[in-house]
């Protein structure tokens, strides 16, 4: 097993990686939790035993389930079932699962503890990790939420070989944006039994354990870790494109690149790594057909970020920053000459 400590001040944990991690999940729990309430869904198909008395808690399947009225279900459910501020929560699944069960249990009894055992690849490098939770509004993706960090994570690589192709390249779509946050060029795994997986996971859990420590409330550069998010978050909000989030946001990063360009922050060589990179984990580069410029242009005007203008994790001579204040003309005309 190799465990990637994440230091947050005052909340620090561990963050376990490898095959059979998820049996660790009796020992992860804070001392004296004496019930556990598990939050899944039905398609999972990942068993975990914490050891002590608990129940499965099942939400719905897909995005839709990542709503308030889910969050309200699980914790009337939780009432009535007498779990307590001194029990836990243990979210098994992706990272709707992990987001909406992190988020009630921010909220139930204004903080239960909670642990993530991620069953997908996205969830594993990226969605698990760092105490983001929340969930989406129909006016854009995880606009309501809280930073509760978990008392663990057990990211279980042995679950990721029965993840349909298609789910691992949504994996990949934030495993790429890693290659420019800090991962080697030429580290990238290509498949999902690449013996060296596990070592892959845990160095983009490393990188992203590093920007959590020193910016736990996003006041600065963990917004990095929004690289490629600003477009891909609009792609997945417009809803009229079937586009998984790795997917969108690894047009994000194309997009991104061929903005910071057109900023004069790189040059053409710094656009062909992002098309060369996101290529290589057979993610798309191009825009949806048929998508509506002006109205991503305005959604994008909505992402968090968006303070002070339109706003973007952008390349440049030092390295990915956050933009802000961008024009949306440049925006606008960059949108307009995507492949």
């Amino acid at each position: 097993m190799i465990v990637v400590p994440v230091d947050v001040p005052g909340r620090p944990y561990d963050v376990v990686v490898g095959d059979g991690a998820r049996h660790h999940l009796a020992a992860v729990l804070p001392p004296g939790v004496s019930r556990v309430a598990v939050v899944t869904q039905s398609g999972i198909g990942v068993d975990v035993d914490p050891g002590v008395e608990h129940q499965v808690f099942p939400i719905g399947d897909g995005e839709a389930a990542k709503c308030l009225a889910t969050v309200e279900d699980l914790c009337r459910q939780w009432a009535r079932w007498g779990l307590t501020r001194g029990d836990a929560v243990v979210a098994v699944g992706g990272g709707v699962v992990t987001d909406v069960a992190g988020f009630a249990a921010a909220v139930y009894h204004r903080g239960v503890p909670v642990v993530f055992v991620p069953t997908t690849l996205l969830g594993q490098i990226d969605a698990a990790i760092g105490g983001k939770t929340g969930v989406n509004l129909p006016e854009g993706k995880n606009l309501v939420g809280a930073f509760w960090q978990p008392s663990a994570v057990l990211c279980d690589t042995s679950v990721l070989a029965t993840l349909p192709r298609r789910e691992v390249r949504n994996g990949f779509g934030e495993l790429a944006k890693y290659h420019f946050l800090g991962l080697d060029d030429d580290g990238g795994a290509t498949t999902v039994d690449d013996p060296e997986l596990p070592t892959k996971v845990a160095a983009c859990v490393a990188i992203k354990a590093a920007v959590v420590a020193a910016d736990e409330r996003e006041a600065g550069q963990r917004a990095l870790l929004n690289y490629g998010h600003t477009l891909g978050h609009a792609l997945e909000v417009e809803g009229a494109y079937d586009l998984r989030h790795g997917e969108a946001v690894a047009i994000g990063l194309v997009f991104a690149a061929r903005l910071a360009r057109a900023l004069g922050r790189i040059d053409d060589d710094g656009v062909t790594r992002h098309d060369t990179l996101v290529a290589r984990y057979d993610l798309p580069t191009t825009l949806p057909a048929g998508a509506d410029v002006a109205r991503l242009v305005e959604l994008m005007g909505r992402d968090k970020k968006a303070v002070d203008g339109l706003t973007f994790v952008l390349d440049g001579p030092e390295g990915p920053e956050v933009v802000r204040g961008v024009d949306p003309g440049v925006v606008t005309a960059v949108l307009g000459e995507m492949p």
